[in-house]
């Protein structure tokens, strides 16, 4: 079986759950980091913990949710190791896991309804990192990423 964390602020807090329930009946173990209702609350802290257990190597992969999803993927990307994909649409979801090998799809909820959403959260799991050329790319990143918190130290 599966694992894999999903976090939305309360923006996503709807489509969070609609979601979390049509993993489960795939057979995959969702573990929900919140929020855990549609109150208003401050998307960074759930970003921030999604994406801090991607970048430990607590889980492979994650899926973050918001209103614009701009504001999670800002935040998930401040982490060495974690590929975090805004998407909209069914081609650059498939593309972000074949080209850029992402492992945490990010979710506007403003811009993406539950039937589409689950269509690419089927396509984003399913779909493999291409490698050849594209790892080359990969590991580019993951020298930058290098480079720039050994500036920051």
């Amino acid at each position: 079986m599966s694992k894999i964390l999903i976090a939305a602020d309360h923006a996503g807090f709807a489509l969070k759950e609609e979601l979390k329930k049509y993993l489960g009946n795939k057979g995959i173990r969702v573990n929900d980091l919140g929020t855990y209702s549609k109150e208003r609350c401050d998307y960074p802290l759930y970003a921030y913990e999604l994406a801090k257990r991607i970048s430990e190597g607590k889980a492979r992969r994650g899926i973050l949710i918001c209103k614009s999803g701009i504001g999670t993927s800002i935040v998930a990307n401040r982490f060495p190791g974690v590929r975090a994909s805004l998407c909209h649409n069914l081609k650059i979801t498939k593309l972000t896991r074949e080209h850029n090998d992402s492992n945490v799809l990010v979710l506007g909820s403003g811009f993406v309804k539950p039937d589409l959403a689950k269509r690419m959260v089927s396509a984003w799991m399913k779909t493999k990192f291409l490698g050849g050329r594209h790892l080359k790319r990969v590991k580019l990143i993951n020298r930058i990423d290098k480079l720039i918190r050994s500036c920051a130290k």
